[in-house]
């Protein structure tokens, strides 16, 4: 059993983040988390928007970070490889009240850094976007559009690439504080291995004020996959955060789920919208729904907000879709159901007052109550945009921290911030086509029609960096099974292929989760 400097738990796009930027310092990093990949929980629910942060209360930490994880987002994107397109938004009006609920917002987004915000005319909108609604907007050229499961894939591939470790099927049970003689016959059991250092009081340092540390400095983590040692925890967990914060000896949060479900349409949907189209917000900043491009050409319609006490209610509803429906056509004047390919839901988990119910700031904390431990919660919209700013704030302190202790921590020379995503074949040019069939003929042989995904893009994605083999894993990687027919050309074709290069059985395959099987057993025997 190794001892961690660091143990993130949580693998969506926060800890993704955070375990990137720890592999910038000589930190020995590992990543838990409950699924068998990345961003499988609301990191890869939303609308994928690059918020400006207009909406937030001046001074917040979310306001803070939704503003600097904005404005740095072309560089995060061109380092590691992410689709992005800065496509302006429209916040639209109809009322009085709307016009003036926006004006509010626009004065807000001015203070918190928001740039280049401006009101403009109904002729101005049709100028920008002919199938919008609304009388007037709010024209946010600073907002834009990723895909949230590419960036956690790429963050997290980037922090493995430069040495952090991730550990999939591992849900979380129990956080305890151990001695060091409790670490050492941890260390020293026959099915640990033998990784036990030479002096383990070399773990248990004098602090710089001559001090003894205590004890209980290291932490053991168990978990459905295995227990697991640590000097430092950090608390990513996204929907389950809450219960980890507990663990961890922290106060109790109260939080409330606000779901919402969306509406996929097609690439034809999509020839439509090429900026967010966004109501008025209602006094505290909310919006309902709104029509929202991909940078992949699909239009998302949604989300609605309703309250949910369930941590992974991702189920979709027809009463709320039907409402979806009228709601999102006041939006987009082209919500037609014949564009409809798929549906889905998120959940918002916020940090609200338990006496008010008011919505509260995200929560980034740790103290010498609760030693060697950083704790966020309630960090949702919008996360997407804030990662890697609550990520440097997270590293921070944990850096701050071994200074206290007096073992500071170096820079990991070998840091290397690119990551290269796998070359998409659909959007090479006809003369880039022929030098990658060339190069490799795999890509000669198409195995998603709907996406034109190509068979040597599904090798890259299957011998990805993190080790994943789900299909879900597959398909976020390349868009395979995204596509109009939504897999039904090709995932026989790609489960043949991870049965060839991992060696899999049919029924080792996984569509996403543990219990998620792809394959429920033959139809018939195989002679």
């Amino acid at each position: 059993m190794q001892i961690y400097d660091v143990a993130v738990i949580g693998a969506g796009v926060v800890g993704s983040a955070v375990a990137r930027e720890l592999t910038r310092y000589e930190l020995k990093t590992l990543v838990l988390e409950k699924e068998l990949d990345v961003a499988t929980g609301n990191s890869s629910r939303n609308t994928g928007m690059l918020h400006a942060g207009f909406t937030y209360r001046p001074g917040s930490l979310r306001a803070e970070c939704a503003v600097e994880g904005n404005q740095e987002f072309d560089t995060v994107a061109r380092e590691l490889g992410v689709p992005f397109k800065r496509t302006g938004k429209l916040v639209i009006g109809f009322t009085d009240q709307d016009l003036a609920n926006i004006l509010k917002f626009k004065r807000i987004g001015e203070i918190n850094g928001v740039k280049d915000i401006r009101m403009i005319s109904k002729d101005e909108i049709q100028r920008i976007e002919p199938n919008a609604g609304g009388e007037f907007a709010m024209h946010v050229p600073a907002s834009g559009i990723l895909d949230p499961m590419a960036y956690t894939i790429a963050l997290a591939e980037n922090a493995a690439m430069n040495g952090a470790a991730f550990r999939f099927g591992c849900r979380a049970t129990a956080i305890i504080r151990v001695s060091k003689d409790e670490a050492a016959a941890l260390m020293k059991a026959p099915d640990q291995g033998d990784n036990l250092p030479g002096d383990i009081d070399a773990l248990y340092k004098v602090g710089t004020s001559g001090e003894k540390l205590p004890a209980d400095v290291l932490y053991k983590i168990e978990t459905s996959g295995g227990t697991f040692l640590t000097k430092w925890v950090v608390n990513c967990a996204g929907a389950y955060a809450a219960v980890i914060s507990e663990m961890l000896g922290y106060p109790k949060y109260y939080q409330r789920g606000f779901k919402g479900e969306y509406f996929v349409l097609d690439k034809k949907a999509g020839a439509f919208l090429k900026t967010p189209v966004y109501p008025a917000p209602n006094d505290k900043g909310g919006f309902s729904t709104h029509a929202t491009p991909t940078v992949d050409g699909n239009i998302l319609v949604g989300p609605d907000s309703y309250l949910t006490e369930d941590l992974e209610d991702y189920a979709n509803i027809k009463e709320r879709l039907d409402g979806l429906f009228r709601d999102g056509s006041r939006m987009f004047t082209q919500m037609k159901r014949e564009y409809f390919i798929r549906n889905f839901a998120g959940i918002r988990w916020k940090n609200c007052d338990p006496e008010t119910g008011e919505v509260l700031d995200f929560i980034l904390e740790s103290d010498s109550a609760h030693p060697c431990t950083v704790n966020l919660v309630g960090i949702e919209s919008p996360g997407v945009t804030s990662a890697l700013p609550l990520a440097r704030r997270t590293v921070k302190k944990i850096l701050d921290g071994q200074d206290a202790l007096g073992q500071p921590v170096a820079v990991n020379p070998d840091f290397n911030p690119i990551r290269k995503a796998i070359p998409r074949f659909s959007e090479m040019t006809v003369d880039e086509k022929r030098e990658a069939i060339r190069k490799d003929p795999n890509y000669g042989q198409v195995v998603c029609r709907c996406e034109n995904v190509t068979k040597a893009e599904i090798l890259a994605a299957i011998h990805n960096p993190l080790g994943v083999s789900t299909m879900t894993g597959i398909k976020n990687r390349t868009r395979s099974m995204m596509g109009r027919c939504q897999g039904g050309y090709c995932q026989m074709r790609i489960t043949e292929l991870l049965e060839q290069e991992l060696g899999l059985k049919p029924e080792d395959i996984r569509y996403q989760r543990e219990n998620g099987w792809f394959f429920a057993g033959r139809v018939r025997e195989v002679e």
